[in-house]
């Protein structure tokens, strides 16, 4: 019998997250933008004003930055 050749050991690169990447975008200055939820549904009951400033994007909390961005490390 032949011995089998070994590969050489490379190092695994991770995948982006197709669907975190289509829902967010990293701005100029490195921060990720977001757009907020609770918009759509249940419209009926929100106020005007709550419906008008949940249509705008918004930054992610510092505390999400770290794990976020890996999952757009692809």
């Amino acid at each position: 019998m032949k011995a089998k050749a070994k590969k050489p050991k490379t190092k695994i690169k991770m995948k982006t997250k197709k669907t975190f990447a289509k829902r967010s975008k990293i701005t100029g200055t490195g921060e990720i933008a977001i757009h907020h939820n609770y918009v759509s549904h249940f419209a009926a009951n929100k106020s005007h004003k709550q419906k008008k400033h949940l249509g705008k994007a918004t930054l992610m909390n510092e505390t999400d930055v770290k794990r976020n961005r890996q999952l757009l490390q692809g």
